[in-house]
């Protein structure tokens, strides 16, 4: 945030020394420092509207430069954001374009999406491919959920446990016990995931998914990333004209 978006004294002061007559500014005419200030009152009490108008110009040069940063920092991360070998994803790996979900296992939305993320695939005809990073920020069991879903992974069956997970009606049944209940269900060999859980492999898989959300300022999930687009939340609409629109170019 800008400086005169953090005080709004000092925003109104420049917004109405703006405006003032040549004659009226600092240096030009002499004029004192209370009588300044009571020109700049004077005028503000007069013209209300301008500081309204100030602060939405304001906010709209605010958007843009994080609009800008943000299309800045996919670009920097690019490789890692879409192109990451040790990623677990669906659909082609060929796919004209790539959809990289971000999300907790205690995100309600998360949870809701999870079908509709799961079929973009063969909806598209297999010109989409997905792309799941794993990014807990609601701590504690999330970040156990997270690694098991990974390390699940080294014996084939993230997407298994993955669905599991979410498919977890509330967020008081994820617990360690019904983590290794879903994997045994899943076919998956519990002791060797608690082990892989523990690895360096995997606590690194996961430690630079996270760095990888904290450089994209991902601050909540699901955040989506098609492109140069970064969607927040479960706005299917949105995502599936991001879609389109990539099929498009």
């Amino acid at each position: 945030m800008t400086p005169l978006l953090r005080n709004p004294s000092l925003l109104l002061a420049a917004t109405a020394l703006a405006l003032l007559p040549a004659c009226a500014q600092p240096g030009a005419g002499g004029a004192s420092k209370s009588e300044l200030e009571k020109i700049v009152r004077e005028y503000i009490l007069e013209n209300p509207e301008i500081i309204e108008e100030a602060l939405i110009a304001l906010s709209e040069k605010e958007k843009i430069a994080q609009a800008a940063a943000a299309q800045a920092a996919i670009a920097a991360n690019a490789s890692e954001l879409y192109a990451k070998a040790s990623d677990y994803s669906i659909g082609p790996a060929d796919a004209k374009v790539t959809v990289v979900e971000f999300f907790d296992y205690r995100c309600g939305y998360c949870k809701r999406s999870v079908d509709w993320v799961r079929a973009l695939p063969e909806e598209y005809d297999g010109e989409v491919r997905v792309v799941f990073k794993e990014l807990p920020i609601f701590g504690g069991i999330s970040e156990t959920a997270a690694l098991a879903a990974l390390a699940a992974g080294k014996q084939g069956k993230y997407l298994e446990m993955h669905v599991a997970l979410m498919n977890l009606k509330s967020n008081d049944d994820l617990t360690e016990a019904s983590i290794d209940a879903l994997a045994a269900e899943a076919g998956i060999n519990v002791a060797k995931m608690r082990a892989d859980m523990k690895s360096p492999a995997v606590e690194k898989q996961l430690a630079e998914m996270k760095a990888l959300g904290d450089a994209l300022a991902v601050g909540g999930t699901p955040g989506f990333f098609i492109g140069e687009q970064h969607i927040e939340g479960a706005n299917t609409a949105a995502i599936e004209a991001a879609i389109r629109d990539a099929l498009k170019s």
